[in-house]
């Protein structure tokens, strides 16, 4: 493979696999080019285990040159060599700011236009272009426009609409994936003009691969359009499918190396021409083959490798051996003429390897490798000839074969001389096989008697020879050749052949002095006749021998040869002892033996000595000696004395050696390393031999504690010198180096020295990205670390920003030393549109510089879009926009507006939230002829663009025709102007658009009732596409139909659940879920997937955790279920619109397994003999339980295997019996499943004996059980005495005895027995067993498991049809929650539906509800005991209300003589869809109605009317949420035409009716008039006696008015107030002509907190009785309110209003004086109950005021200081004939208001709730009691024995308004006094502060309940003192008191 260049992004690194690989398997390293190894730098580079070299991503402050750009390359290494790859280039890009854009073009219609990409050189090789797009919208090439393979845009036939466009390029970053979008550039269109060719894009030369496609681009403009020709050298271009011409220019496919040449186009029209000309240049891949491609060859050979290489021409070529470059030398040499041939001659083993041929051409590299195995390659005999005996005449030949490396040659020889050819005889030849053997034959084709004799095959090349050799002998007369004598080495081996020639003959014998040879051990005769001497000696083997031949009996033939030995020399042995420096040094080389005349000379490492050396060297006939006068440490090497004479040359070689102990040449000192960068830590050493240099490292820059060696790493290496290189330092480096230097001579020497690690300055935190907005302060951070002094520069784009020049830049820096750290802040004041650029921070110090890179996009609004009309029809036109900016945020919609030119703005039609996709739309319904005004607005996250240009339009004449609009859940008809006609109705056309539709429409018609239609078909198919078309028709007939307009319904959650679900249990821990997809017409949408719902149910009951698998596959598998338990399992589908139905529940259950260990395991003597075990089942059975297996062995007893005993699984204990007394046993158990027995349990250990203390078999532990079952807790014992067993109960920290009575039972066995156990029974119960040697204990815990706590219900949101519901669950009661029910009804009825809902969830949405109407919820949770408490009944309203009349609609549309049609869009519904209209109308002066009822659709006419009459109508639109009224009178025209006036009745019938109508009216209200003024009164003389009582004793009492003009409503303490003025200005707005009660609503946004007894009231409501609960939660506990709205109401009198008050007052005791703290809650409460509620708070919080009236009554009977307080009814006011009597009376400890909480006249009553006996409070027992206040306001309330005097003050100067009365506590206990909202009590003795508080108060009663006055009161103090009096002194004594009214 070839990698030749790697670029990178820096943010995301690379990894990169070493494209080699080998067998056997290979080692792959990766090098720097420079050769350099690579190593590990944390978190930065990386080489795995399996060759990846991965870079890391990092930041720019990161980057290192040497690492992130730089030439890499691999190698793979093995046996047979080692291999490197190409030289790789990586490069690591930065994230740099850049930005792409177009430019605008001008073109001439008809012609061409081109746009191009202008992206920025210095990312140009990284950017491309990856599409286009027109108006927002990509562009798809195709019709006229074209994108070219270099990213330009060509637009063929220009029209005009192209200049209404926009067009940007999208560019994406090849390695960051971060895409750009250009600047939208526009197209002028010009009208065409003559002119010359103008050349608009072209092509330059280039190379390009064969079998690529190229596009060579040429286009042109001019008029008239010009023509474009093709040239290729000069000459046409050939018919060829290849090339292809197209609009972009020329294309040509699959080159080929032909097709290079210089190419012209031509471009041509009739006022000149132009040429574009490039050359092209098609090359082919290199590829490169090395041959031969394995070689194995022997040592010396010559080895010659052939680089072929083939491609384009112009490479270089490189060779490599074992990834080293191949340099000539003696052996190698590189020649041809490009360096194609590789000689390498006289091959040594070191030249064995693999050998690489790189051939390199521009960015190409490709290459190829051999191997090359230099061997032993001696010669060997591997094929021979046999002796033969052949007659003369008869042709034979011989054959000899040989190996070796290089191949040999062989030579042959007969009789050691030369084999003689001659070509008419005798014939040699050699050839060479493919497996390197060599192959030589001498071929004899007419043998002669000279021919036999011995025959020798000699294999020779440069490693060595072999020879072989054989007789032939040739039959003749037998003879020897003559002889020539032998010259033989002494204690060599020498062979003497006797030349004999024909055949046949007897022997071959050999004498040597007349002996028969052999004649000694050294002596071989061969049966050939060749004699063999070993050893050879002078004196025994030197002289004659004598060949003696016998060819007949008795007749020899023979021949002498002389045989001359000479002798070699011998050196003796010699040795150089060891020395040092300076010393004196001789050696004698003496030569023992050997021939005469000896050579003796001297040699220093294979090189003569020279004189200049210093070695004198002395010779003498057999000695050499070698004089030294210093020895030094050149004298170091190898000496060889070398001796030769004529026989041979011998030599002996010795080492000497100079010993030099090591010393320092450069010392290490201390230095600075920077971090990054390559440190070199000095330290040079000399000696001899070489000292071995070890580095250690001491971390720390204090004393060096503890040296450790360094670890040497790719990173860490010790250089040749010495030296400690280290590559990349790091921070951990820093601490003290001791260098440490040994030779074995003499003493170690080591030096220490310091590095200090200087960090350079780098970025380390910084914001990629980050967002602003135009107008705000903007802050970008930049942390830099590093060496201090630290620089922090910031730039915007490339320049420097300095705070001085531009004070919209301010720069803050605030280092920090400890931690080398500074955080530099950049601050924008404010940010621009202009600041949308990358800035930069620059850290920099002495060390380095660092950069951090931060793109800041500064968003704002959008500017407007630029709107243009496209078309204009008579109601509708289309409109077009391009959006310029969009502010640096994504367009989210837009808004199109329009209005008639003459109406202002507020008149407007908008078309709203359009599509940001969309860059036109049209505007329908509008009317003919009419001039508009458009603007346009753009919107995106930030806010909405400023109006677009104003357009004016006028629409042209034209006939009506309709248009459709595609809605969200239903298909509705558009609004549309009625012209040209009156339309009777529409005909609406809608069918199905999909697979397996009749494509017919279904037909549906409506009437036309208005303007504006709006129709909506229903019962369609869920998730299907509907196509809409509309007609309307009139009298004349029906128009044409609109384009059918296409709509899909909304997704559904499937309807149904998958089929066929099944389970199958696979292990006892697995199970496999399988199913079908449900049906698909029950999907309604696209199936995302299943979703599996399970959870395990235990033997106990409990539920396991519910869990969820969510897969897209049919079938799922369940794995880690718990072993044997049963598993309930539902499968739903799910689309986008949520979860389907769930299937049925599907049980199953795992296989059971091998049980655990039992759970615990005791063992007690019974007796001598006997032993009892008990144990408890295993905690995991895994299974059912089929028996227990007892283990019981005796340690000492010998018996190899313990007995073994069977239990019942239903009994947990057994006896073993047989035992020895006084034996030790040890007992264990184990549990039996049908799957095998378990894990056994502890052993334990037990000796049987007659007198036993008391022991428990019985286990402690825990046990729960649902409350009222019958429990038993066991305590069986045993022991000698028989124990006697107690049962005890913790409680808090004593332990009671347990209680038998019948609910609690001890049996005979110590078993306790509770039945109908209760919570209160839970807890800790304890057994003991005791006799008198001892006692046992047993601890249970049991836990009684009850019905869950009520939940804590409440509502979250609320919609027309909906309620979502919220919930905080109680306590569980012990049991997990198994579920709720949700039950929940309509209000005022009595059935409740029921929703079971699932224990996860904790809110519920209830849909499908009536709108507008109240509901009441409840819930409850159960478990597994049972249903819990029922959680407090809430309410809530969906929304809604009834109709109303809009007052700006007209009631008629039209009205003539006999008929008026009404305007029932005038009715808005509230948001209920209106159900009927009920109509009445009757003429003037008559009394019976006629009754019309319709739907708010309907086309209503009133017909039959009389003419010139004036009508009366009522009519009555009524919704689920109720009814609204609207009263009206018309009159119809005349029988002309003309209009009826109202003068031209008759005067008298007038008068008449008036008279007759007016007469009852005036007499019933003088009546009522008068009742009023006379009840009046009479209540007056009642509070006057009341105020009478009270001012006995508290002063005078001054009487202010009722009602003011202003009232405030005061919320909080006198230092947080919420004050809102109320007029009764405001109290009169908004007056239904129905009621006559005004409201205004007061808001207050604070979430007022108090602390107070918190009392569940949820369900109490007006007209019912509150339900007191007997709980209540601590006295002190946090409670939140939410009072977000009040409504004050003023009723008049003719509809009377219920008002409940609540005073809630906190009373302390000090010094006389009572602080109290005063609340009011008013609520309206008219006959409608809702009106009621209405009036009273926001839908939002409809209980809440109930809540705290309900809170306040519970408060006054539960408080603990109220337990035995009197209930009083103080006194009451009845409002009918009989109410001027007040009735009073006492209910001690009862519900007071059950009798009053439901008047059924309306009326005023006061309870008064007070304590029995207030003069204890005086004993010095204060009490403070904190309750809740809604509204806060302060009062002095001075306290003595009792409540005497009682008159209210305002909390605060000014009008402060009451609302409602009070009442205070009884004086002298029995006297009460009405009290006003904030009351100032005065005591029974004067005193000065009570006498100055009184003075300065005033009080008032409340007026009448059914008369017009004002009931509320209006308070002022007169003290400005008041509150400082308030604030100093604190309640000592008095009273607390409730007050309740219900007026």
């Amino acid at each position: 493979a070839s990698l030749q260049r790697v670029t990178f992004s820096s943010s995301v690194g690379v990894s990169l696999p070493c494209p080699a690989g080998g067998a056997p398997h290979a080692v792959l390293r990766w090098y720097l080019a420079t050769g350099d190894d690579i190593y590990d730098v944390p978190h930065i580079r990386h080489v795995h285990a399996n060759g990846t070299l991965q870079l890391y991503p990092f930041s720019p402050s990161a980057f290192n040159s040497y690492i992130h750009d730089n030439d890499y390359f691999c190698t793979a290494e093995n046996q047979a060599g080692k291999i490197r790859s190409p030289s790789i280039r990586i490069k690591a890009v930065f994230r740099e700011p850049y930005t792409v854009r177009v430019a605008d073009q001008r073109s001439m219609r008809g012609n061409v236009a081109v746009f191009k990409c202008l992206i920025p050189s210095a990312v140009q090789e990284y950017v491309s272009v990856v599409s286009w797009e027109k108006d927002t919208v990509s562009i798809v090439p195709g019709n006229r426009f074209f994108l070219t393979s270099f990213g330009a845009l060509y637009i063929s036939e220009v029209q005009k609409e192209d200049a209404l466009s926009t067009y940007r390029c999208i560019t994406k970053h090849k390695y960051s994936g971060e895409t750009r979008q250009s600047n939208g550039a526009r197209l002028s269109v010009m009208d065409p003009t003559e002119s010359t060719p103008s050349v608009l894009d072209s092509f330059q030369s280039g190379e390009v691969q064969v079998g690529r496609n190229v596009e060579l681009p040429c286009i042109a403009s001019g008029y008239p359009n010009p023509t474009i020709r093709w040239l290729k050298d000069g000459r046409p271009l050939p018919a060829d499918s290849r090339w292809t011409r197209r609009l972009t220019g020329l294309t040509v496919s699959d080159l080929r190396l032909g097709d290079s040449g210089n190419y012209i186009c031509e471009v041509t029209n009739s006022f000149g021409s132009k040429e574009v000309t490039g050359h092209l240049n098609v090359i082919e891949p290199l590829r490169v083959t090395l041959s031969p491609k394995n070689l194995k060859t022997g040592i010396s050979s010559t080895v010659i490798l052939s680089c072929a290489v083939q491609g384009s021409p112009h490479f270089t070529l490189s060779w490599y051996r074992n990834t080293e470059p191949v340099l000539p030398d003696q052996h190698f040499s590189i020649q041809g003429a490009h360096n194609e041939t590789l000689f390498i001659s006289a091959a040594q083993k070191r030249h064995s390897g693999a050998y690489q041929c790189f051939a390199t051409r521009k960015g190409q590299t490709a290459q190829d490798f051999s191997i090359i195995l230099l061997e032993d390659g001696t010669p060997r005999i591997v094929s021979s000839f046999s002796e033969r005996v052949v007659v003369p005449g008869e042709p034979f030949s011989l054959m000899c074969a040989a190996k070796g490396a290089p191949p040999p040659t062989i030579t042959w020889t007969l009789d050691d001389e030369a084999v003689a050819r001659d070509p008419s005889r005798v014939r040699a030849s050699q050839y060479t096989l493919s497996d390197g053997s060599t192959v030589s034959h001498v071929n004899v084709s007419s043998p002669e008697i000279r021919d036999g004799g011995v025959y020798r095959c000699a294999a020779r090349n440069s490693a060595g020879s072999a020879e072989y050799q054989a007789r032939i002998n040739v039959r003749g007369s037998p003879r020897i050749r003559d002889m020539r004598n032998i010259t033989a080495v002494a204690g060599r081996n020498t062979f003497i052949n006797c030349r004999v020639i024909g055949y046949p003959y007897y022997s071959i014998k050999w004498y040597k002095e007349g002996l028969l040879l052999p004649d000694n051990h050294r002596q071989v005769v061969y049966e050939n006749g060749t004699l063999k001497l070993s050893d050879v000696q002078k004196v025994l083997d030197e002289g004659a021998y004598l060949c003696s031949v016998l060819i007949q009996p008795q007749i020899f033939i023979s021949q002498t040869v002389y045989v001359q030995v000479k002798v070699p020399p011998l050196i003796q042995p010699f040795d150089f002892p060891p020395t040092s420096i300076g010393k004196l040094m001789y050696i004698a080389c003496v030569v023992s033996s050997g021939d005469m005349p000896i050579h003796i000379t001297w040699r220093k490492d294979g090189q003569e000595i020279v004189p200049s050396s210093g070695v004198n060297i002395e010779t003498k006939e057999y000695m050499s000696s070698l004089q030294i006068g210093k020895v030094s440490l050149k004298h170091n090497g190898n000496y060889t004395c070398i001796a030769s004479n004529d026989a041979a040359t011998v030599s002996s070689e010795r080492q000497l050696t100079v010993t030099v102990p090591p010393q320092f040449v450069v010392q290490p000192n201390n230095q600075d390393g920077i971090y990054g960068k390559v440190g070199v830590l000095n330290c040079s050493v000399d000696g001899y031999p070489p000292p071995k240099v070890m580095w250690k490292h001491a971390k720390g820059t204090g004393n060096p504690q503890q040296y450790h060696p360094v670890p040497l790493t790719g990173r860490i290496q010790i250089m040749g010198n010495g030296s400690l290189l280290i590559r990349h330092v790091l921070e951990d480096d820093r601490g003290y180096y001791l260098c440490q230097a040994s030779n074995g001579v003499g003493s170690d020497i080591s030096k220490s020295m310091v590095l200090t690690v200087k960090i350079p300055a780098m970025i380390t935190s910084h914001p990629n990205t980050t967002m602003a907005i135009k107008g705000q302060i903007k802050e970008l951070n930049c942390t830099a670390r590093g060496e201090w002094p630290i620089i922090i520069r910031w730039e915007r784009g490339d320049t420097v920003i300095d705070p001085d020049r531009n004070p919209r830049y301010a720069i803050t820096t605030s280092p920090n030393e400890k931690s080398d750290e500074v955080l530099s802040t950049l601050k924008l004041k404010p940010a621009e549109r202009g600041d949308s650029v990358f800035f930069s921070c620059h850290a920099i110090n002495s060390y380095g510089e660092g950069r951090g890179l931060i793109q800041l996009t500064v968003q704002e609004p959008p500017d407007p879009p630029e709107l243009e009309v496209r078309e204009v029809k008579d109601r509708s036109m289309n409109l077009r926009w391009t959006q310029r900016f969009d502010g640096n945020s994504i367009i989210t919609s837009y808004d199109i507006e329009y209005k008639n030119k003459t109406d202002p703005w507020e008149l407007k039609h908008a078309t709203r939230k359009i599509s940001p996709t969309n860059n036109q739309a049209n505007i329908v319904d509008l009317h003919p002829a009419q001039v508009y005004s458009i603007r346009m607005f753009s919107y995106n996250k930030i806010g909405h663009s400023q109006a677009s240009k104003e357009l004016t339009i006028s629409t042209e004449e034209a006939r009506e025709i309709t248009y459709l609009f595609p809605p969200q859940n239903s298909i509705n008809a558009p609004r549309k102007e009625l012209q040209n006609g009156v339309i009777r109705g529409y005909q609406i056309g809608y069918r199905e658009n999909g697979p397996g539709s009749n494509g017919q429409y279904s037909i549906v018609e409506m009437k036309a009732t208005g303007d504006s239609e709006v129709y909506t078909l229903d019962n369609l198919k869920k998730f299907a596409q509907y196509g809409v078309v509309v007609q309307a028709f009139n009298r004349a007939g029906t128009g044409p139909s609109s384009s059918e307009i296409n709509a899909t319904t909304l997704e559904d959650v499937p309807s149904q659940p998958p089929q066929t679900v099944r389970a199958i249990s696979v292990t006892s821990d697995e199970a496999v879920i399988t199913w079908a997809e449900p049906p698909r017409l029950t999907l309604h949408g696209v199936l995302k997937g299943y979703r599996v719902v399970f959870w395990s149910l235990f033997p106990d009951g409990e539920w396991g955790e519910m869990q969820n698998i969510t897969t897209s596959r049919e079938q799922v598998e369940l794995r880690g279920l718990e072993k044997f338990t049963n598993y309930s399992v539902q499968v739903l589908a799910y689309t986008q619109a949520g979860d389907g139905v769930r299937s049925n529940v599907l049980y199953i259950q795992t296989r059971e397994d091998h049980p655990g260990p039992p759970a615990g395991i005791k063992a007690v003597p019974s007796s001598t003999s006997s032993v009892v075990v008990s144990w408890l089942p295993p905690h995991k059975p895994n299974g059912i339980i089929r028996k227990y297996t007892i283990y019981c062995s005796s340690p000492g007893s010998g018996q190899p295997a313990p007995s073994e005993y069977e239990a019942n699984p239903e009994l947990l204990f057994y006896r073993v019996t047989h035992l020895n007394r006084g034996q030790q046993y040890l007992i264990w158990a184990a549990a039996v499943t049908t799957a095998g027995r378990g894990n056994i349990s502890d052993k334990v250990t037990v000796e049987p004996a007659g007198k036993a203390p008391a022991k428990i078999l019985s286990f402690g532990g825990t046990v729960t059980t649902p409350w009222m079952k019958e429990v038993r807790l066991p305590c069986s014992s045993v022991g000698e005495p028989t124990p006697t067993i107690k049962w005890t109960k913790d409680s808090e920290d004593t332990a009671i005895p347990v209680t038998l009575d019948g609910q609690r039972l001890i049996m005979a066995n110590g078993t306790l027995i509770l039945r109908s156990v209760k919570a209160e029974d839970s807890g800790y119960y304890t057994c003991t067993a005791t006799n008198t040697l001892g006692f046992d204990t047993i601890i249970v815990n049991l836990l009684v498991q009850v019905p869950p706590d009520q939940p804590r219900l409440t509502v979250s949101t609320t919609s027309t049809s909906s309620i979502t519901l919220a919930w905080i669950p109680g306590d569980n009661g012990g049991s997990s929650i198994r579920g709720f029910v949700l039950q929940y009804s309509v209000d005022n009825m009595e059935g409740w539906r029921d929703v079971f809902i699932s224990s996860s969830e904790r809110s519920f949405k209830l849909d499908d509800l009536r709108c507008g109407t109240w509901y009441k919820v409840k819930l409850a949770a159960k478990n597994s005991v049972g249903a819990g408490r029922i959680s407090e009944i809430i309410e809530a309203k969906t929304h809604g209300r009834e109709p109303q009349f809009n007052k700006e609609q007209p009631v008629f549309t039209h009205v003539n003589s006999t008929h008026a049609r009404l305007n029932l869009q005038g009715w808005a519904s509230g948001g209920c869809p209106i159900t009927a209209v009920l109509l009445e109308f009757r003429p003037k002066g008559n009394w019976a109605w006629q009754n019309v009822r319709t739907n708010a659709t309907a086309d209503v006419f009133l017909a039959e009317l009389r003419e010139a009459t004036w009508y009366e109508l009522k009519m009555k639109a009524c919704n689920s949420a109720g009814c609204g009224n609207q009263s009206s009178q018309f009159a119809t025209l005349d029988y002309d035409g003309s209009e009826y006036k109202l003068s031209a009745r008759p005067e008298g019938d007038d008068v008449k009716k008036l008279f007759s109508i007016g007469c009852p009216i005036i007499l019933v209200t003088l009546v009522v008039a008068l009742l009023f003024i006379i009840r009046k009164k009479r209540k007056e003389k009642r509070l006057k006696r009341l105020r009478g009582e009270g001012g006995k004793g508290g002063g005078g009492v001054r009487k202010r008015e009722v009602w003011r003009r202003a009232m405030r409503l005061s919320k909080g303490g006198s230092e947080d107030k919420a004050t809102i003025p109320v007029t009764d200005t405001e109290f009169s707005q908004n007056v239904n002509p129905q009621s006559f009660c005004t409201g205004v609503s007061v808001h207050h946004p604070a979430l007022i907190q108090n602390t107070g007894p918190l009392i569940d009231m949820s369900d109490i409501r007006p007209g019912t009785n509150p339900v007191s609960r007997k709980s209540v939660k601590s006295a002190h506990s946090t409670r939140n309110r939410y009072s977000s709205q009040w409504t004050l109401t003023k009723c008049q009198s003719s509809t009377p209003a219920r008002t409940l008050t609540s005073d809630w007052r906190t009373v302390g005791s000090q010094h006389g004086i009572t602080v109290t703290e005063s609340d009011s809650y008013s609520a309206s409460l008219s006959q409608d109950t809702d009106k009621g509620r209405n009036s009273m708070v926001s839908t939002e919080s409809a209980s809440s005021t109930y809540e705290e009236l309900a809170r306040a009554y519970e408060h006054a009977k539960l408080e603990e200081h109220l337990q035995h307080a009197k209930f009083e009814i103080t006194e009451c006011f009845i409002s009918d004939s009989s109410s001027d009597q007040m009735t009073t009376g006492t209910n001690d400890n009862a519900d007071s208001m059950t009798s009053m909480s439901t008047p059924s006249e309306t009326g005023l009553c006061r309870f008064t709730a007070s304590p029995p006996k207030p003069q204890d409070y005086d004993r010095g027992r204060p009490t403070n009691v904190a309750v809740p206040i809604p509204h806060r306001q302060q009062a002095l309330t001075v306290g003595h024995a009792g409540l005497t005097g009682l008159s209210g003050s305002g909390g605060a100067s000014g009008g402060v308004s009451g609302v409602g009365g009070a009442t205070g506590g009884p004086s002298g206990g029995s006297s009460t006094t009405s009290l006003s909202q904030r009351t100032l009590t005065m005591p029974g003795s004067s005193s000065s502060s009570a006498q100055s508080a009184a003075a300065a108060a005033t009080a008032s009663a409340s007026g009448g309940a059914t008369g017009g006055d004002s009931r509320d009161s209006l308070l002022e103090s007169s003290s400005s003192g008041l509150g400082r009096l308030e604030r100093q002194k604190q309640a000592a004594g008095g009273a607390y008191s409730k007050s309740y009214t219900l007026v």
